[in-house]
């Protein structure tokens, strides 16, 4: 919910004429989709049936790379957040800004226990 309120708050302005904040819409809609896409998999139980997986290895991957990505991300989209830009989308992007932190944090503590499940695997 926190990632489709990122990209909405940044599409909803003109922010194609920015290139920062082009950056921002791909992290925030690629991993949306691929967060709706993994807990598809989840809710479903489709995991159980794919056993050849490494479930938890891929947990972490994701978890990961969207943690590091989506920091990137919300660094851009902070410091791409001035009132000289254009000041009626300000509000917005600086919305997008702190959720976009709030998302990564979440990511970040996800990816946390993702290690611990991945780590506690490959111990036994």
């Amino acid at each position: 919910v926190l990632g489709l309120l990122v990209w909405t708050l940044i599409a909803g302005t003109e922010y194609f004429l920015y290139p920062a904040f082009g950056w921002v819409m791909f992290v925030a809609v690629f991993y949306w989709v691929l967060t709706i896409f993994f807990l598809i998999i989840y809710m479903t139980m489709t995991y159980t049936r794919i056993p050849q997986v490494p479930w938890t290895t891929v947990g972490l991957c994701f978890n990961g790379s969207a943690f590091i990505l989506y920091l990137i991300a919300a660094i851009v989209d902070a410091s791409s957040v001035t009132k000289e830009l254009d000041s009626h989308n300000y509000n917005s992007w600086a919305a997008s800004s702190f959720f976009a932190f709030v998302v990564t944090s979440c990511y970040a503590g996800n990816a946390y226990f993702s290690f611990i499940s991945w780590r506690s695997r490959t111990l036994q």
